[in-house]
């Protein structure tokens, strides 16, 4: 049997907003296993939540970048400890500075990235990056990048609140940006609010969808035993349903709710003449998936007036 440490028991409290018994009892089950155990709690009644929650906490900014015909596009997040740092303009102007490099270099991994020469003077982005944080005086951290260039395809932006979340849409069109690019920012923008997990029911993952059969299934023997004939039907209608949320072109089209995503683009591409779809996406929110390290101000005043 795993050791299930009062640390897993937290994390798992964090993670599911469940209470610590039932976390303890979760990771017990699961060989202390955290994603398997939030799923657990879900499979048992106990978490009724169709998704794990995660700490949206670290501070820092998202920026995306575009070559001058939108054909390729470049999205990164960097952190910092405070908001304040976040919105400190050398910070900011060192995010859109690695936003143009992950557009314009070519990179396959971080370690890749940060070991890029930055102006042509033989300076790594990580020896910047490292002087940033000595001058700043907080830590500071890339965390993500992509860069987008699929063939016949233009993308289209939308940062919202001044970088907490960044979006970017791949639109496979022969029509030239300035004609698609409100049908790409209000895509953008629809990610932005909603955060699907797939583009279309098309791709969506097979192992998250045999994933979500089970939970469902679980979830529904648990709490209706006597549903058991009728469980895959049941499940089943519940996966349509789900796809409608997770997936971008069947959601419900945040600026006209009777019509969906998919239907939109239609009307819009029917109405240029030329056709248009949505082939990929990016969304950045900052921090999502991190924690951010507790702080009560007023204990930091104290302690540093008694210093």
């Amino acid at each position: 049997m795993a050791n299930v440490t009062a640390q897993l028991v937290k994390e798992l409290r964090e993670l599911t907003g469940s209470g610590m018994m039932d976390c303890k009892k979760a990771l017990m089950a699961v060989e202390g296993d955290i994603d398997k155990a939030a799923d657990w709690l879900r499979e048992n009644g106990i978490l009724k939540a169709q998704k794990k929650s995660s700490r949206i906490a670290a501070e820092g900014l998202v920026r995306t970048e575009f070559n001058e015909d939108h054909t390729e596009a470049a999205i990164v997040e960097v952190n910092s400890e405070t908001d304040f740092v976040a919105k400190n303009e050398e910070f900011v102007t060192f995010v859109e500075k690695m936003a143009k490099q992950a557009l314009t270099k070519v990179a396959a991994t971080m370690d890749d990235f940060l070991a890029l020469d930055l102006d042509g003077d033989g300076k790594t982005i990580k020896e910047e990056l490292t002087e940033k944080v000595a001058k700043i005086g907080e830590n500071m951290n890339i965390r993500r990048f992509d860069k987008m260039n699929e063939e016949g395809v233009k993308y289209v932006g939308y940062t919202h609140g001044g970088g907490r979340i960044g979006v970017i849409i791949g639109l496979k069109t022969e029509a030239a940006f300035d004609e698609i690019e409100q049908i790409g920012k209000d895509v953008a923008m629809q990610v932005a609010s909603m955060a699907p997990k797939f583009v279309s029911a098309a791709e969506v993952a097979q192992d998250w969808l045999e994933s979500e059969k089970k939970i469902l299934k679980e979830a529904l023997l648990n709490e209706n035993p006597n549903k058991a004939a009728m469980a895959d039907k049941i499940v089943e209608g519940q996966i349509k349903k789900e796809l409608k949320e997770v997936c971008l072109t069947e959601q419900a089209f945040v600026k006209d709710s009777d019509k969906s995503v998919k239907q939109y683009v239609e009307e819009a591409a029917k109405a240029l003449g030329k056709a248009v779809e949505i082939v990929s996406m990016k969304r950045y929110e900052v921090g999502e998936g991190l924690e951010k390290k507790e702080e009560n101000f007023a204990e930091e005043v104290a302690a540093q007036m008694n210093k």
